[in-house]
């Protein structure tokens, strides 16, 4: 039998993704997106599923989001602002979507007696982490008003465990890529910035001299995670989603092919992002499964979906951070 299924910010690049999943598994699906950031085109594969319905509404607006989840048994909540450089120039916006919305969403599942909320936080709160690569138990130093949000999220999620006994479980999401990420942002969505400035013959735009690293999970395989996680038992838990490898951006822009310019390293960017995932694969049983050879050629496959993408050059991208570097205080 399908689950009854909600997802908040279905129409977002890794919720449309779980949407996919869901209704292909045969549940019934509610997604939740007021398009702030959400693509109507990213529900297409399931345009035409009679279990997929839309519900247009703001997480934060909790009188909106109620009704659509009456009769939910699995709440996945992805909905929220990403991208570090706007949070810094308006926290109160983020603070309002990312905190003030899970809230509204963790009442809002309480009043329906939800049977699982999987919550989709960030391992940007680890900032700067001590250890590689970094467990769950590292601290939290988050180092922007994105990570913050998506870290006091995560807290509200675990009270509410807690407390309420809401059966809830949170999942710290790495550096996730594949078709329908955002095609903005001149910070972490390293893709997009990439796949756009080969569509348009520009050099790539190398932060560094591209011995960094981050561990690139690609979004079907975060998919596969939601599911083991809303399938299991396990309550009030974080886990790590990462691919159990670190790449570094010089054997992306290999894959990817072309010419590179190089940029300043910024502040505040770490040298390597590299997630322990042995709790989860020993918890939930999940484990990445996707190599990044394939994710690449993937990628390339669709590199259409970036034809509209800002293409960003040194300039753009010095004008862009400069806020960042002025808050940084460098």
């Amino acid at each position: 039998m399908g689950k009854q299924c909600v997802v908040t910010g279905g129409a977002g690049f890794i919720g449309s993704h779980l949407v996919e999943r869901l209704a292909r598994d045969g549940h019934r699906v509610t997604v939740i997106d007021s398009l702030a950031t959400g693509r109507l085109e990213n529900l297409l594969p399931v345009k035409n599923n009679p279990d997929v319905t839309f519900h247009r509404a703001d997480v934060a607006d909790a009188a909106a989001i109620a009704p659509a989840m009456r009769g939910a048994e699995w709440v996945f909540h992805l909905a929220g602002l990403a991208d570090i450089v706007p949070s810094i120039r308006e926290p109160l916006k983020y603070h309002a979507a990312n905190v003030s919305g899970t809230v509204c969403v963790l009442e809002a599942a309480r009043g329906a007696g939800v049977r699982r909320l999987v919550y989709a936080a960030s391992s940007s709160c680890y900032g700067i982490p001590d250890v590689y690569p970094t467990p769950e138990t590292a601290p939290a130093r988050p180092m922007y008003p994105y990570a913050l949000t998506k870290y006091l999220g995560e807290q509200y999620v675990m009270h509410w465990a807690r407390t309420y006994q809401l059966p809830a479980v949170s999942l710290r999401l790495f550096n996730v890529y594949g078709p329908r990420s955002r095609t903005s942002g001149a910070y972490g969505a390293v893709f997009g910035v990439f796949l756009a400035q080969k569509l348009a013959g520009k050099p790539f735009t190398v932060v560094g001299d591209g011995t960094q690293t981050r561990d690139f999970t690609f979004v079907t395989d975060v998919a596969d995670a939601f599911v083991a996680a809303a399938q299991s038992d396990v309550v009030g838990d974080i886990f790590n989603v990462g691919s159990g490898q670190t790449i570094s951006v010089n054997r992306l822009v290999e894959l990817l092919g072309g010419p590179i310019q190089r940029l300043p390293k910024r502040p505040g960017e770490p040298d390597c992002t590299f997630a322990d995932v042995s709790k989860i694969q020993q918890r939930l049983g999940w484990r990445a499964r996707v190599p990044f050879e394939q994710g690449v050629k993937v990628m390339l496959d669709h590199i259409q979906l970036w034809k509209d993408a800002p293409v960003w050059d040194e300039r753009s991208i010095a004008a862009a951070t400069a806020e960042w570097f002025t808050h940084l205080g460098r």
